[in-house]
């Protein structure tokens, strides 16, 4: 079995092209993974998140503890057998779940005690819990346990998160099983204070860890302040290790992060929109409910040749969202999570080429000239 490790085989700028190794096969970065929260990418099956060009999912330790539980999913085989899904997922650890979906809990340097949001009971989790559940689900890349910190807080109470998740990713990394081809990442924490997130950064790679993860972004901050902050944070971080920005984002942060040295990314927005409606395209986003689609013939994108929803007319997908059918939530969603794809193999091929910014700029203009033609 291969040991865990990344390359690089191309720069452009700060960006990277690279090469991730597991256990599960090779990741091609700059990566885009979908989120299958509870094993499942809502409303798709396995084959068909592989048949978008998607490498590797992600998952969540808070709401597969709860359910189905992670002793059951290691009987079972863990998250590769149970999802029947054979490439990589990485795990995010739970920290953010509890802190933005619980309303009853108490936090302190064991871990933090919650109630479900499902039904109640009560768990506690600590940074070795966290890693165990991780090791149960079979991840492939384990996240530590860490405190998102909340946005707006003051530099102080950054300070005392921030130095919370750093004692919490060393007892990560003391728990953590190391296994050929499979790896645990360290989350930079910080807030907006540049001082804080290279003292985190500092610390993590003090502690040693297979990747970095800058979290607690894309929380209210704002894309200027995002980016700004991430031009501290990624040159503190050991460039022989892939970078995970966590949670992010819309395909112009995508291209703005990648641009500052990220490698991973994951983000809702992409199967979230298709369920309600938002199909992403090459000349930006459009709302397929609205009245204006009723009549239209042409394809959601007539420059794109994925074929489980080139064929498709816009006018069908309106129908199908107005008459509440289930197959429109998942045909958006195969074209977002296509979208999602077709835009990082883009990314890599203008890294190939040392052509990283021209392709942001030729993205930016034919964003900026909005919905097709009028029929």
């Amino acid at each position: 079995m291969p040991d865990f490790g990344y390359t690089v085989s191309h720069t452009s700028g700060r960006a990277r092209r690279g090469q991730l190794t597991t256990a599960h096969g090779t990741v091609e970065t700059p990566v885009f993974m979908p989120v299958g929260t509870a094993a499942t990418v809502k409303g798709m099956t396995s084959d068909g998140v592989a048949c978008t060009g998607a490498e590797i999912l992600l998952a969540n330790t808070y709401h597969l503890m709860l359910r189905p539980g992670a002793e059951r999913v290691g009987k079972l085989g863990g998250l590769h057998e149970f999802m029947n899904w054979r490439r990589p997922i990485l795990t995010d650890s739970g920290g953010f779940q509890i802190m933005s979906l619980t309303d009853l809990r108490q936090l302190d340097d064991k871990g933090v005690e919650f109630r479900s949001h499902i039904d109640g009971a009560k768990f506690i989790l600590t940074p070795e819990r966290s890693v165990e559940i991780q090791h149960l689900l079979d991840s492939t890349i384990t996240m530590v346990l860490d405190e998102c910190t909340a946005h707006g807080v003051d530099e102080a109470a950054a300070a005392d998160s921030m130095h919370l998740s750093m004692r919490w990713a060393d007892r990560c990394r003391e728990a953590f099983e190391r296994r050929p081809g499979y790896g645990l990442f360290g989350i930079v924490q910080g807030s907006v204070f540049p001082n804080l997130r290279i003292e985190s950064a500092a610390a993590l790679t003090d502690i040693g860890f297979d990747g970095y993860a800058v979290g607690g972004l894309a929380v209210g901050e704002g894309q200027d302040k995002m980016f700004s902050v991430l031009d501290v944070t990624v040159p503190a971080l050991p460039a022989s290790h892939p970078r995970y920005l966590m949670g992010v984002g819309t395909p112009a942060d995508i291209i703005g992060a990648v641009q500052r040295g990220i490698d991973m990314f994951d983000c809702v927005l992409p199967t979230r929109s298709g369920r309600t409606g938002q199909a992403f395209t090459r000349r930006g986003p459009l709302n397929i409910r609205n009245a204006r689609h009723a009549e239209d013939p042409r394809p959601l994108d007539p420059d794109s040749d994925y074929p489980h929803v080139g064929g498709v007319s816009r006018a069908y997908l309106h129908h199908l969202f107005k008459a509440k059918e289930m197959l429109g939530p998942i045909l958006l969603t195969l074209n977002n999570l296509h979208y999602y794809q077709e835009l990082m193999d883009g990314i890599r091929g203008a890294i190939e080429a040392g052509q990283l910014d021209e392709f942001a700029t030729a993205f930016h203009e034919e964003q900026a000239r909005g919905d097709f033609d009028p029929i």
